[in-house]
């Protein structure tokens, strides 16, 4: 009795994940689909979204999920990022962090946060600049998780508002310094 439960069981949950998807007659390939804080690196696919700079104005076009990536500059190394509105800081990985120059040192998880993930430890480090086509903003604060916790980079508000503006219209997410 308790097996016919569990395989009866075990065919309603693949049903329950795999009908709404053939009912809709898309399938998604687990490597097209991305998260939150998924930012692709250097050795991924090269960005195929339009970016168009123009002095202290950059307008970055939405990727195929409705998610805005771009090519910053931090403390002046290339960084693949993706511009979260509900991030309330800048947020890299400890490798990422390292490879900017921060050290063990430099890198006190003390400080509890909250992610979509759930709750862990951070440290609060200081980014000398944060560049993107022509605009550069100095002195941005920022917190760096464990990789295991964060993927990639997280352009929060820590950075967008020290921008003169920043706004979405037609499919592109204008920065305006």
């Amino acid at each position: 009795m308790l097996m016919r439960t569990v395989i009866f069981a075990s065919i309603a949950a693949a049903l329950a994940t795999q009908v709404p998807s053939l009912l809709s007659g898309t399938t998604q390939q687990p490597g097209n689909t991305i998260s939150a804080n998924f930012v692709s690196t250097e050795d991924s696919a090269p960005d195929t979204s339009a970016t168009i700079s123009d002095g202290g104005m950059i307008r970055l076009q939405a990727d195929a999920q409705g998610h805005y990536t771009g090519n910053f500059k931090i403390n002046g190394k290339p960084v693949q990022g993706l511009i979260d509105t509900g991030a309330t800081y800048v947020a890299l990985n400890e490798s990422l962090a390292r490879r900017l120059g921060f050290s063990g040192n430099q890198l006190d998880f003390r400080y509890a946060v909250n992610t979509a993930n759930g709750q862990t430890k951070a440290a609060h480090v200081m980014l000398d600049r944060v560049e993107i086509g022509g605009i550069r903003v100095r002195n941005v604060e920022a917190f760096v998780l464990k990789d295991e916790a964060l993927s990639g980079t997280l352009v929060g508000m820590s950075f967008l508002q020290k921008l003169a503006s920043y706004s979405v219209a037609d499919g592109s997410l204008s920065l305006k310094q």
